[in-house]
C-alpha cells in the first residue's frame, strides 16, 4: 500500500497551512515563527511567503494543464513515502500517514523534491520545474529512484523526498482541527 506522510509540530497539529491565511495573517505568523522558533520554519527568508504563493500558483496551473482538478487554491503538503528527517524541522515533530488510495488522483500532484528547490534550482536536471501526476511520478521514480533512499542526508542535492501536493482537503478532514 502506498502511503503519503505529513510532518508537523505537536503544538499546532497537522495541516496548519500558511497559505490558508490572509497575506497579513501569514506574515504575522511567519514573523512569530522567526522570532520564537528554532525550527526550520523560523529560518525562512523574508520573501518566503511571496515566493511560496507564486510557486503554489505555478504548480496549480501546471497540474490543471495535465488534467488535475484542484479544489483548493493552495495545496496541503505531504511526502510520497516516509521521510523521517522531516521530524527535525519541528520542536516536537510528529507524523501521520494516509493511504494514497484515500485521495482522488485528480486532486494530488507531485514534485520530485520539495516544491521550492524543484521549481527554483536551475541545474539542468530533467525533473526540475516539473509537476507530475501519479502515473508520471511513478515513472520518474522508476528512472531516478526514491530521493529518500539515494539522498537521505541531502549531500547530493536538494531533492530528499517526493512531495505530494494535496489539492482537496476532504480526505484530510479527520485530521483537521479548528
Amino acid at each position: 500500500m502506498e502511503l503519503l506522510y505529513h510532518y508537523f509540530d505537536a503544538s499546532t497539529g497537522p495541516f496548519r497551512n500558511l497559505s490558508d491565511l490572509t497575506p497579513e495573517e501569514a506574515a504575522e505568523k511567519q514573523e512569530a515563527l522567526r522570532r520564537e522558533s528554532k525550527s526550520f520554519a523560523g529560518k525562512r527568508s523574508a520573501d518566503y511567503l511571496q515566493i511560496r504563493r507564486e510557486l503554489e500558483q505555478k504548480a496549480r496551473n501546471a497540474f490543471i494543464a495535465k488534467g488535475g482538478l484542484p479544489v483548493r487554491q493552495a495545496p496541503h503538503y505531504m511526502t510520497f513515502g516516509e521521510c523521517p528527517w522531516l521530524l527535525d524541522w519541528y520542536p516536537e515533530g510528529r507524523s501521520l500517514s494516509i493511504p494514497l488510495s484515500h485521495f482522488k488522483k485528480e486532486h494530488v500532484s507531485f514534485t520530485y523534491g520539495d516544491l521550492f528547490p524543484t521549481m527554483r534550482v536551475a541545474d539542468g536536471k530533467p525533473y526540475r520545474g516539473q509537476v507530475y501526476t501519479l502515473e508520471e511520478i511513478i515513472k520518474v521514480v522508476a528512472e531516478y529512484g526514491w530521493p529518500q533512499g539515494w539522498n537521505a542526508s541531502g549531500a547530493l542535492g536538494p531533492e530528499r523526498y517526493i512531495e505530494a501536493q494535496i489539492w482537496d482537503e476532504t480526505p484530510l478532514c479527520p485530521y483537521l482541527k479548528d
